[in-house]
């Protein structure tokens, strides 16, 4: 696969390179092989010393053990504040931000996310939209899940040119951003500009994104006034009760920044699990075979692609609230660790030639085995919808289009140039062979 080369003047790479020995995770080298890339760093030590985007100094969590022992340990935490004594230590994100361009009074909605926060904010704001995400209303949302996969692959063959389709644009973003939009409250009409939005946003392109976010913090503002006027069963409405109703549980801030952090959280990262799970399927024949015969190898499937190459490399920084030991290293109180989902989804200290893409690999009934929706307190909130949508879709798929193949040499595979992350700029597929 290929991709388009980082910018030399980004403010993404321009401190790749000043610490010989410890790796950017901008590092285009890193971009655009992150499996060879972070599995030699994996085989150099379960933790090694590296950079975050804006140069400052991280410990990188390797190997699979010790990745979901850092997911799961209270003393990392993800707020620097909470490490230091007078709550004032500067946010990397703020750095991230600023380095974008975002303007100040903005900061708030990213700083403030459920993804950001810990302990007992981030468990409140985790309780008020877990009744959304049970297992009970992601089963009896699955007919539906179903209907807009089979709709949209009816209208395929409308959008082919010479019987090629691009599936990422027609089929992998719409079906979980029709999904997340109905089930949050977002309008039909207002759906491609959230998929606009997001498109931009992921790029972290600085012109971009100083564009597209306020404008999605605006939208959000005015729809949530317009939805106070005429609540309905959605989770938008949801949140105005739990805010109007019970004495500020749910700030002006906390309610639209989960709003925006559930639309984009919902829909970017399924979309690209499901591109990039098609790809490695179509180039994978022995295991679409499998999938082809046995319908209920689906969910394992799911469970193998996302660890295999699943489209989230690493999580966002987290901090020691102590002195901690991982795996023989110290780490000081305040300092950053990433760990990389990557590196250890590909371990093999835990998996069996874990380069090959083995669809048996997670048997039914198991724990799940892999970090690829993270673990511990900040497991994936949506991962059992993001796991339904891809069984539907991976199952719905391929039966609709039993002879679908890659319409391009896999190696011409263009991938968006952002760090810990694969995410394809497009599937064009034949529908047909």
């Amino acid at each position: 696969m290929t991709e388009a080369p980082a910018t030399p003047s980004s403010p993404m790479t321009a401190h790749v390179g000043k610490h010989p020995g410890e790796p950017n995770v901008a590092d285009p080298a890193l971009i655009a092989d992150p499996f060879g890339g972070y599995g030699a760093l994996r085989e150099k030590g379960a933790v090694v010393r590296g950079r975050f985007v804006d140069d400052s100094p991280v410990w990188f969590v390797t190997r699979f053990d010790e990745v979901r022992e850092v997911l799961r340990d209270p003393r990392f935490v993800n707020d620097p504040a909470v490490v230091s004594a007078d709550g004032t230590r500067e946010n990397p994100l703020t750095r991230l931000l600023d380095m974008l361009g975002m303007p100040e009074h903005l900061h708030v909605y990213m700083r403030g996310s459920i993804l950001n926060n810990d302990a007992p904010d981030h468990t409140r704001l985790r309780r008020l939209v877990s009744r959304a995400f049970t297992a009970r209303k992601i089963m009896d949302l699955r007919p539906r899940v179903e209907e807009i996969a089979d709709d949209l692959l009816d209208r395929l063959p409308e959008h082919a040119e010479d019987g090629v389709v691009d599936l990422l644009e027609h089929f992998a973003y719409p079906l979980p951003i029709t999904v997340i939009c109905e089930l949050v409250g977002i309008a039909e009409e207002d759906r491609p500009q959230w998929r606009a939005w997001g498109a931009e946003l992921i790029t972290m392109d600085p012109e971009r994104v100083r564009r597209v976010f306020p404008a999605m913090i605006e939208h959000i503002h005015a729809l949530v006034s317009e939805r106070r006027g005429a609540l309905t069963d959605d989770l938008i409405s949801e949140l105005i009760r739990a805010h109007d109703d019970d004495g500020g549980r749910l700030s002006d801030v906390e309610m639209v920044t989960m709003i925006l952090t559930l639309v984009l959280a919902g829909h970017e990262t399924t979309a690209h699990l499901i591109t990039n799970g098609t790809a490695a399927l179509l180039t994978h024949p022995d295991q679409l075979d499998l999938l082809r015969s046995d319908p209920a190898l689906l969910p394992p499937a799911v469970h193998e692609l996302m660890r295999w190459c699943g489209p989230v490399h690493m999580t966002q920084l987290r901090y020691a609230a102590e002195d901690a030991d991982i795996a023989g290293t110290r780490i000081r109180k305040g300092e950053a660790v990433q760990l990389l989902l990557v590196a250890a989804n590909r371990d093999p200290r835990h998996y069996a030639d874990p380069d090959r893409l083995d669809l048996t690999r997670h048997p039914a009934g198991r724990a799940e085995d892999h970090v690829g929706f993270g673990h511990g307190m900040h497991y994936c909130l949506g991962a059992s919808l993001a796991r339904q949508e891809g069984e539907v879709a991976f199952g719905r798929l391929f039966a609709r289009y039993p002879r679908l193949s890659l319409a391009v040499d896999p190696a011409d595979l263009q991938r968006a140039p952002v760090p810990g992350s694969w995410r394809l700029t497009a599937l064009p597929v034949r529908l047909q062979d």
